[in-house]
């Protein structure tokens, strides 16, 4: 129900009732006719179902962000991310201002600020698009007729040029960054790099690896892993929390077969602590992966030539090589021995885009054991191949 009626000498305001029984306004029409046109255009909006009360999106930014992280539904290290975000960037721009208020323009002309002050594209487009989350879920809440934000069609071209390519690394070449893993950071990180390069398997996934989910055989050679679908991947906060969860898909959950020199590895590994993960620190803790980088992997790969005076000096083995490169790597190994598609992302946890090819095709015994001989024969090569210039005892039981 609304109603017009005259606030001041000049001025006619529109009154409406709300839905709680109080009495909202309008005000500032210069004329009866056009505040009784807006009487008539709620009285349409009411009747299809498509009228807001115009309070409702005074709400602002600051005072709508804690309900909509009480309905939050992701994962810790996700939330933290987005908590970080509305901290630093979205609330000292947006934080006071009504809902009602955000407008599309004012939305660009803000990231475009954002990116004159040296903050990444990419980056900036992270915070749009969350700003954008935020706005359409309170235009689900009702508080607003739509989300104000559109794409920018209009301005510079932002040259991005073509992706670079993943660096990834031959037997060899991870075998010598593991050997000097070896001497820098310990035989632990060396076995860790060598059964990531080796299987494909993720951080999380080797760093949360537990000892009940590795089966070696006592017999043989043989032995395999198992991806936990709930307590599989080692996952780190922000604010450095660790705890085990899911991994991170459900094809991620799976059973990684291993080579036997990798067998033999990780049997001898398992005697040199009683830890219940498989992988732990020099001190036997759980990884984190900032340090693991940091204390072993580039240095390792990268080498240390421009530190003065390191405790071991280590040339470069593989520039720009990540642990997550080690899974490309494996990748293209599987490539080049010619392992089915479908063998190749059972392996590695991965979803085939054909989904009645992935459905119907399966993996014989005969692929997989020819995987896992292109996988030794690969390793012997390496340590055939080696550089003798580091200690490689830590590969002698393999």
């Amino acid at each position: 129900m609304a109603w017009v009626e005259r606030s001041g000498g000049q001025t006619w305001r529109v009154r409406y009732r709300r839905d709680d029984g109080t009495i909202g306004a309008l005000p500032g029409f210069p004329s009866r006719r056009a505040a009784q046109d807006q009487v008539d255009d709620m009285v349409s909006e009411q009747r299809k179902g498509l009228w807001l009360d115009p309070a409702r999106g005074e709400v602002t930014v600051d005072e709508f962000v804690p309900d909509w992280f009480d309905a939050l539904d992701v994962d810790v290290r996700t939330e933290e991310n987005y908590r970080g975000i509305i901290r630093n960037h979205i609330s000292p721009r947006w934080g006071q201002t009504s809902l009602v208020d955000i407008k599309n323009l004012k939305v660009h002309a803000w990231a475009k600020d954002l990116r004159a002050s040296g903050l990444a594209p990419v980056t900036v487009s992270g915070f749009v698009k969350l700003l954008s989350q935020i706005l359409s879920d309170a235009t689900d809440e009702r508080l607003i007729a739509v989300n104000p934000i559109r794409p920018q069609r209009r301005g510079k071209r932002r040259h991005t040029g073509r992706p670079r390519e993943k660096t990834w690394a031959e037997p060899v070449e991870a075998l010598h960054v593991a050997d000097q893993i070896n001497a820098c950071y310990g035989p632990g990180g060396a076995i860790l790099e060598i059964t990531a390069a080796w299987t494909g398997a993720r951080w999380g996934e080797l760093t949360g690896l537990q000892r009940p989910n590795l089966h070696l055989s006592d017999d043989d050679d043989a032995g395999f892993i198992i991806i936990d679908p709930d307590t599989g991947c080692l996952h780190e906060s922000a604010g450095g929390k660790l705890w085990l969860g899911q991994p991170k898909t459900d094809a991620s959950a799976r059973r990684i077969d291993l080579a036997p020199f990798t067998v033999r590895l990780l049997r001898h590994h398992l005697t040199t602590h009683n830890h219940p993960h498989v992988f732990v620190t020099p001190d036997h803790q759980l990884h984190r992966r900032s340090n693991f980088a940091r204390r072993a992997q580039r240095p390792a790969a990268d080498g240390n030539l421009a530190i003065p005076e390191p405790t071991i000096r280590l040339q470069p083995a593989k520039l720009g090589l990540t642990f997550h490169g080690l899974r490309h790597g494996h990748k293209t190994w599987m490539i080049e021995d010619g392992i089915p598609e479908i063998a190749q992302a059972l392996r590695l946890g991965h979803v085939l885009e054909d989904k009645v090819r992935e459905t119907y095709s399966h993996v014989a015994n005969g692929v997989k054991t020819r995987l896992l001989q292109c996988l030794q024969d690969r390793w012997d090569k390496a340590v055939a191949d080696a550089r003798g210039d580091l200690d490689g005892t830590w590969r002698s039981a393999a």
